[in-house]
Order: C-alpha cells, then structure tokens, then sequence
C-alpha cells in the first residue's frame, strides 16, 4: 500500500505534470498525475491515445478540453473520461491556474513520456516535429 504524494514534478514550459502514482505502483492498473496549466499557456497538440484511457477530473480553475471535436469545459468537482483513440487536446481560457487529476488505465504511460517531450521541447527553436511524433508514438499517442 502506498500513500501518493507528488513523486516528481516535470515542467514543460510553464505546464506542471505531478506523478502520484506510476504503473509499477499500481501492478500496472493504472497511473495517476496532476497537471498545472497557467492561463494563456501553450498546451498539447491534438493527439490520441492508442493503446489507454484517460479520465479527468478537475480540482481548481477551469480547464476546457476538445474531444472529437466537441468543447467540454471542466471545473473543479467535475470529470470527463477520454476513451482510447478518441482526439482531444486541452487549454486553459480563463483567468486563474487551472488544476486536474489525470488517471490513465491502465497505467502504461510512465514518466518518461513527459521527460522526453521536455528534453525535446528545452533544446531551443521549435521542435522537431518528426522527432516529437517518434517520442509520441513510442509512449503510446499519436498526433492528429
């Protein structure tokens, strides 16, 4: 048994990703993180999971997430769940930080995706685009 308290932050831009629980904590069920997105901030390109689902749910702020085309503004107390293949991409449009849970199941997306997409987005000038869709698809997304 594990009690989750934020095991590493990753900071892309000015993005916060916070693991609280990985897959190897969980016999890989599933991963869970916070995310920290400032207003105004440049967020993920629209992708897809390939082989996970992603559930959301907000704790502060209002974070509004596009899924397959449709706006789903979510504010704290409220949850969205993203099946596995479906387009979404998220941004913050309002005034104040916004903050929500991410569970991932089941638990294949390790730390290491965010590690890689920082280390690609720190290099300086815009990003390798063919790169950043190896990196993607290596950790199970895809770019739409």
């Amino acid at each position: 048994m594990k009690v989750a308290i934020p095991k590493e932050v990753i900071v892309i831009g000015r993005i916060e990703i916070r693991y609280l629980l990985e897959g190897s904590d969980t016999q890989g069920a599933l991963v869970l993180f916070e995310v920290v997105v400032p207003p105004d901030v440049r967020v993920p390109a629209p992708h897809r999971h390939v082989t996970y689902d992603e559930t959301i749910y907000g704790l502060a702020g209002i974070c509004t997430f596009v899924v397959e085309g449709h706006e789903l503004p979510i504010a704290a107390g409220e949850s969205i769940f993203v099946p596995r293949g479906a387009a979404h991409q998220f941004q913050n449009r309002g005034t104040e930080t916004a903050r929500f849970l991410a569970t991932v199941t089941p638990g294949v997306l390790s730390p290491d995706y965010f590690r890689d997409i920082r280390a690609l987005m720190s290099a300086g000038g815009p990003p390798d685009q063919k790169r950043l869709g190896e990196i993607m698809l290596r950790h199970g997304l895809e770019a739409v």
